[in-house]
């Protein structure tokens, strides 16, 4: 690859991270203003037993992730321990970087550039990564629906509902009916017109349908509960950093918050919804007992702990990798023969 190619690829993912960063940056200054540097200063730690609490939950939660992607993915010949190493690896490694580079390529590095470490084609991990999503949004969206009271207006709680009831019958549809709707889906795309957009869409409806499949209904039930427990965990995360810092928040608070604020990761922003989450969490928090001081540092501060710790871990895990297996290659030079999107 030359150097010119090199730069002029650089060059455009900047021009494509920069409107997610003015996006971040009008999020923030939504959500801090009025807010003085003395009143963020004036939080403290009114329970340290907390502490435990959120490193406990924080821990549980991304084992527990690592867990369900290890089921997912088809196990070839390996140990089942030498897999959820592998799997483990490689998920803390994408999730790391999705926090900190843009246009999701810590899920793309996820399907192509460790494709050989986990033994399967990058169709099939593409499959596992569809599904991945399915169930954490199903799930965010129940906790949003069933949480949101007051805070929603008429028209976001339309939205929410019918977003619920497609998530929930699309779910259905792939954990009772994977395996028979896999040719009628191909046969319904084949009598539509030919269209690039439609043909990405039949695509991964059936890397879906084939991720499901290959699980059998009490697998992906299996994998659902799990989807449950881990979200049940991260909003533990939210109760236990509200317990420590002794906030006014009612018990509905935390689980509004959890399921707000990673809903807002589907607005385009700077990696890691800087700016969308914060405003989340506060309108969350103020809804359900805190002032408005509070709800906005105490969004920050959940949002930074959830930053670093993941993406600590999964630099770190990356880390170790490389040097045990001595790679020097730049990472930037990976990143940069990555494809653009997921296929």
């Amino acid at each position: 690859m030359s150097v010119t190619t090199t730069t002029g690829s650089t060059r455009r993912n900047l021009y494509k991270t920069i409107p997610g960063l003015l996006v971040s940056a009008f999020f923030l200054w939504y959500t801090f203003r009025g807010i003085s540097f003395d009143q963020i200063l004036a939080l403290r730690f009114t329970h340290p037993v907390w502490i435990l609490g959120i490193l406990g939950f924080t821990f549980a939660s991304y084992l527990l992730r690592c867990v369900r992607w290890t089921q997912m993915m088809p196990r070839g010949t390996r140990s089942l321990r030498a897999h959820f190493l592998v799997c483990a690896r490689v998920l803390m490694t994408s999730l790391a970087a999705n926090n900190i580079l843009p246009l999701r390529i810590g899920d793309i590095m996820r399907v192509f550039t460790y494709a050989d470490d986990l033994g399967a084609s990058p169709s099939t991990i593409l499959s596992t990564v569809i599904l991945e999503k399915l169930l954490d949004i199903f799930v965010l969206v129940l906790m949003f629906v069933s949480t949101v009271g007051r805070v929603a207006t008429p028209r976001l709680r339309l939205i929410a509902n019918v977003s619920l009831a497609i998530s929930a019958i699309g779910l259905l549809i792939l954990l009772v009916g994977a395996r028979s709707l896999q040719a009628p889906i191909q046969r319904l795309f084949t009598r539509l017109p030919e269209n690039p957009k439609l043909a990405k869409v039949e695509h991964w409806i059936t890397l879906a349908l084939d991720a499901t499949g290959r699980l059998g209904i009490s697998g992906s039930l299996l994998l659902l509960l799990q989807t449950v427990i881990i979200w049940t965990c991260e909003g533990m995360i939210y109760a236990s950093a509200i317990f420590l810092l002794g906030l006014p928040v009612d018990r509905i608070g935390p689980w509004l918050a959890v399921s707000f604020a990673n809903l807002s990761y589907l607005i385009p922003s700077s990696p890691g919804a800087i700016g969308p989450f914060e405003l989340a969490v506060k309108t969350s928090l103020v809804a359900h007992g805190a002032s408005m001081p509070q709800a906005a540092v105490f969004g920050l501060a959940i949002h930074a702990w959830m930053l670093i710790s993941v993406t600590g871990a999964g630099g770190i895990i990356f880390l170790a990798h490389r040097i045990r297996i001595h790679n020097t290659r730049p990472l930037f030079v990976e990143i940069e023969e990555l494809p653009t999107e997921l296929p």
